[in-house]
Parts: structure tokens; sequence; C-alpha cells
């Protein structure tokens, strides 16, 4: 027979009610004891910090929104959604997990609003990311076809479906667009965005983990498209290796 779990202590059911009711105090009462004017407060001072890390992170969604919309969002995400982490720089990846969450993002929003989202947020995971070149196995001068290519680590290849780098005003008209995006920071520890086409993306993911020469690769893209001259491909897409290589996307080649 299983034991009964013991009831929980006052004031841990009391901090259960203080907490429930900030995040959600349409569904959950003012504790007793606390004057509703000072309960106000508290809950202006959570809102307020959590919307402010939110904004930092997701300028340009709150814009397409419009304050209401987004206050309804950001409402949202704190009444239903759970943290898996308590440090504040890390709210902007536990607001994209909730959005990513079925339901999250109500009826009549725009449908690129998820892909905006994650695009902005992209910028600030790659800006504090700890990945950084191991330039003791990096040749920045070898041949990008012959030796394998190394990228850069703090680096996102991206496709969306909608062209969320253009996205602005709310009365903008928006419409669906196979868009993708190379972001990756930089050795000055900027982080850049480079639009790209499906070639360059499919080159850059069979690059990523540095297991097969340039030329290989692309040889690989040569076939997948069916070109009838592999060669022109080749050469193409050397110049694109030299030219992310340039920009700091592409770091050199494997020693």
């Amino acid at each position: 027979m299983r034991a009964m779990s013991a009831p929980l202590p006052e004031f841990q059911r009391f901090q259960y009610a203080f907490t429930a009711h900030i995040r959600n105090p349409k569904a959950n009462p003012c504790p007793r004891g606390i004057e509703a004017r000072r309960m106000g407060i508290y809950r202006r001072l959570v809102y307020s910090n959590l919307e402010s890390f939110l904004l930092t992170c997701f300028p340009v969604l709150r814009k397409v929104l419009g304050s209401r919309r987004w206050a309804r969002l950001v409402r949202r995400f704190l009444a239903t959604h759970h943290s898996c982490s308590p440090f504040f720089r890390q709210i902007p990846d536990e607001f994209i997990q909730f959005l990513q969450s079925t339901g999250a993002i109500p009826a009549g929003y725009p449908e690129f609003a998820l892909e905006l989202a994650h695009y902005e947020w992209v910028e600030l995971a790659l800006s504090v990311s700890t990945h950084t070149p191991a330039w003791e196995t990096i040749d920045t001068e070898g041949s990008l076809l012959e030796q394998r290519p190394v990228m850069n680590p703090a680096l996102a290849n991206l496709r969306y479906n909608w062209p969320v780098h253009r996205i602005g005003p709310p009365r903008a008209r928006v419409t669906p667009a196979e868009t993708c995006l190379l972001v990756f920071r930089d050795a000055t520890d900027q982080v850049r965005f480079i639009e790209i086409n499906a070639f360059t993306s499919r080159l850059i993911n069979l690059l990523i983990p540095a297991e097969q020469t340039g030329r290989a690769a692309l040889e690989i893209v040569a076939e997948e498209s069916r070109h009838p001259s592999p060669e022109v491909v080749i050469q193409g897409g050397l110049e694109i290796m030299r030219d992310l290589q340039v920009r700091g996307a592409l770091l050199g080649v494997a020693k």
C-alpha cells in the first residue's frame, strides 16, 4: 500500500498560491492576507522584468505584433511555460521553446511569428556561444578543394518559409518565400547575416562536419542537382568557399 504524501507546510502552500497568482491572476485568486494594491505591484514588477529581457531579443516581433498582441503573448508565456533554466539570460531561449509548443501562439497571429522570433533569437544565441575556433588545428592557407574545409563553429545555417530578414512594419505585406540565411560570429565578435541560396546552404551543411574535402562535397552537390557540367559546379563552389573564408564564415582547412 502506497504511503500518502504528507501535506505541504503552510508557508509552502502560501508560496505556491502567491506565485500562481502572479503568473496568472485571472485563474488564481490573490492569497489571503495580502493587500490587493501590494499584490498589483508584485504583478507589474514581475511582468515588466520578464518583458524587458524579451524586448532586448525580440524588438521586431514586438513591433510587428503591436502592444496588445505582444502583451497577450508574454502573459501567456508567464502563465503557462515552466522554465528549465534559472538564468535570466536564458529567458529568450525559454520563450522560443514556449513558441514552439502546440497552441502557444494564439489564432489570428501572423503565420511567420515563430520563424521571425527564431531569427531574432539566433543573433543572441551566437553572440553568447562558447564555441570558438581551434586555430591550432586549422590551416588558413590550405586548398579548399583538396583538403577538408573548416567552418566557423559559431554558425547557424538556417532555412525559413518566410523572408524573416525583411519583415518590419506591421502594415507591410509579407508573402511566403523560402529563405536561406547564414548567420555567424566573426573574428571581431560581431554577428553577421548573409542571405544565401539553396546551393550554398547545401554545400555548407556538407562542410560543417569537416569530414570531406571541398571537392568531394561539391561533387555531391553536382550529383544531387544533376548538373550537366560538374566542373562548373566545382569552380562555382570554390568561389563561394573563398568568399565565405573572406567573410569569416569559413576559417580554412583541417591540418
